[in-house]
């Protein structure tokens, strides 16, 4: 059997991390990104092929698919788009320029990567492209309308792109997690101090009580390790038709199903409790 190969981004932890190694171990022709020469060395130290990739450079990104597609001959079976940040603040506090360094890192960098993809799989006549997205690609949470932003836009253009490519035999599908083990919150905390005015904000006091939860160590309610993921990146590699959506963790499957059934004041009544 021909070795599967795909691309995973964002592997210098967490998700990205775990579902490398585990693609990896089970046979897989894995080219993982990272950004920091640290973390892409420590990823060829385990066995994987490492590719320098920042979302936010397009040299970088034609570089990169130059790279994997001189390493298997101009072929790729999988895309997986998977790394992201997340900038915390409020939307009247958050700069214009922090909202697009957001875009830039969490969409923009995936369509052009993805576009590059897709003509090697439709010369080949087969690919899978699974996009990470998140709960609040669903729903939306108080302080987070960055990200939220960002993977709303990302929902809605992969359901476009999964409609353009239909009979090309190339599936595209969502991965929605809610909270999963990694530095997820870790990396927001310090975008949150970085780029958030909080002395001057009208929400100054509810910051402390945001800031005081992303210094926890204390895993989130409900959350799951990276496997979670793993393991719909696999169905969704695998199935004869992919689904367009893989939910992950108790809480987007909540919240999808209240989304459908709640009128829009209760749901806000419910999403402004969450937030906090």
């Amino acid at each position: 059997m021909t070795q599967r190969s795909i691309l995973i981004t964002g592997c210098s932890t967490g998700i990205g991390r775990h579902c490398a190694l585990r693609l990896h171990e089970m046979g897989w022709l894995v080219f993982a990104t990272a950004r920091s020469p640290q973390d892409l060395e420590s990823l060829r130290s385990a066995g994987l092929t490492a590719v320098y990739l920042d979302y936010t450079d397009q040299q970088s990104i034609s570089a990169c698919v130059e790279a994997v597609l001189n390493h298997t001959g101009g072929k790729l079976d999988a895309l997986f788009n998977n790394g992201a940040y997340g900038q915390p603040g409020a939307v009247e506090d958050l700069p214009t320029d922090i909202l697009r360094a957001q875009f830039e890192a969490n969409f923009f960098g995936w369509h052009e990567l993805t576009r590059q993809i897709i003509p090697v799989m439709r010369a080949q006549g087969h690919g899978r492209i699974v996009q990470c997205s998140s709960v609040l690609g669903i729903i939306p949470l108080a302080f987070r309308g960055a990200y939220v932003a960002s993977k709303y836009a990302l929902e809605g253009l992969t359901d476009t792109l999964r409609l353009e490519l239909h009979g090309s035999n190339i599936n595209v599908s969502l991965i929605e997690p809610g909270p999963i083990t990694s530095d997820f919150r870790k990396t927001a905390r310090k975008k949150f101090l970085k780029h958030i005015n909080t002395e001057h904000s009208f929400f100054q006091d509810r910051y402390q009580n945001r800031l005081s939860k992303m210094e926890s160590d204390k895993p989130d309610r409900f959350e799951l390790p990276p496997e979670a993921v793993l393991n719909k990146l696999i169905k969704a590699l695998d199935a004869k038709q992919a689904k367009a959506r893989y939910p992950v963790t108790f809480p987007t499957h909540l919240m999808a199903f209240l989304k459908r059934i709640l009128p829009v004041t209760p749901l806000d009544s419910l999403l402004r409790k969450s937030g906090d």
